[in-house]
């Protein structure tokens, strides 16, 4: 099959048929793009059944020599899978080329995480104006239920139920889940319902949380108003929004939460994902332990 109307139908059957979202689209967009350009132009090379194990590899290579690290190498090389096991199951191409490689490597690094400090002193926000009382809001939701921030700006007005103290979120792969809100969230969710109308300006929208013209917020404008706010308090500027994700995880299991909980909690698929929090808290006792044992150090 000729390799751009291969990508197209898989572009599509991922859209259609196995109704991923739209930012794993956009991404499998962007990386199936520099693979294709790699085999038309490096390798000359423009139908599927030409592919072969070493072009695949030499690709890998190609990656490596832009100075593309191995998680990035492993994201793509998964993308490409997904590309030839599609051709495989849909397009009954015989061969698959990708079926023997495995995954690079990846280092693992421990996530980013605030102490419950800087948490407080984060969610210290001065409540004058409707932004402020999103601001607010949004944060507190964020680190008291571990959303994404994906997750976070597409949630609706209707996915809130004050009477059971849950909300719907729509994680990865348009996967639902039920996350529960806790007191402090929820007593500022409704503060900031109740000035939600000043921020549409005569519009109507479901989107929870509104910008400046009243509609949703994007999730670069929530990243603009978090470094905002990180700049106001003081606080380091590379935290992200990702950060108070890590932070809910972290404090839950410093808490004595369980993982299977956290990792439902999460949205994680796969509880090996969730077990990184693991590393992030034994990494904490082996500080202490360092920094305060009496003999935890030879002496010079």
């Amino acid at each position: 099959m000729e390799l751009v109307v291969a990508n197209e139908n898989f572009l599509n059957y991922c859209e259609f048929e196995k109704g991923l979202s739209n930012n794993t689209v956009k991404s499998y967009s962007y990386e199936m793009k520099d693979y294709i350009i790699f085999l038309t132009q490096k390798r000359k090379i423009y139908d599927t059944k030409k592919i072969t194990k070493d072009d695949i590899l030499m690709y890998l290579k190609y990656c490596y020599s832009r100075n593309e690290d191995s998680k990035t190498a492993a994201h793509k090389l998964t993308t490409i899978k997904n590309f030839h096991n599609y051709l495989e199951k849909e397009e009954n191409e015989t061969v698959n080329p990708s079926e023997f490689i495995d995954r690079p490597k990846t280092n693992k690094t421990l996530p980013h995480s605030l102490t419950i400090e800087e948490v407080d002193k984060l969610l210290d926000i001065k409540l004058d104006t409707p932004f402020d009382y999103r601001n607010k809001a949004m944060l507190e939701l964020m680190y008291g239920s571990g959303l994404r921030v994906s997750e976070l700006v597409s949630l609706t007005v209707y996915d809130i139920d004050f009477n059971n103290d849950i909300i719907r979120v729509k994680g990865k792969g348009s996967k639902e889940r039920i996350v529960p809100i806790n007191d402090v969230c929820k007593y500022y969710l409704n503060e900031y319902l109740d000035k939600r109308q000043l921020l549409l300006k005569k519009k109507q929208s479901d989107y929870l949380f509104l910008n400046s013209r009243g509609a949703g917020i994007s999730r670069q404008g929530f990243f603009k108003n978090l470094k905002e706010i990180l700049k106001e308090k003081g606080l380091d500027p590379d935290i992200s929004p990702h950060s108070l994700r890590h932070s809910f995880a972290t404090h839950l299991l410093n808490g004595g939460a369980d993982l299977r909980s956290i990792q439902m909690l999460l949205g994680h698929s796969d509880i090996a994902t969730t077990r990184i929090y693991t590393h992030v808290t034994n990494e904490k006792v082996k500080n202490d332990y360092l920094n305060n044992h009496p003999r935890a150090k030879k002496e010079n």
